[in-house]
């Protein structure tokens, strides 16, 4: 994927720690470091996400879902 440049303003002591990370060769340089931190960030929100939606459904109706049709006799079910 191709990458873009953008600024970023960020405190001195985000920036020293960051650079403590390319000093112990966590991260080959500054970009690195940032693109990791941002990537994870967001796979972070995408799974918060993700919990908040499934807080919201109702165990017993989705359970009538999952048990649906399954009262019937075997021999009554669509063969696939």
């Amino acid at each position: 994927m191709a990458s873009v440049k953008v600024a970023v303003t960020v405190d001195s002591d985000t920036l020293k720690r960051v650079d403590s990370l390319v000093a112990r060769n966590v991260y080959p340089n500054r970009s690195q470091a940032f693109q990791a931190a941002l990537a994870e960030k967001l796979a972070r929100l995408d799974r918060t996400r993700l919990a908040a939606e499934c807080a919201n459904l109702e165990p017993l109706v989705e359970q009538a879902l999952a048990d649906e049709g399954l009262d019937r006799e075997k021999d009554t079910w669509p063969e696939y």
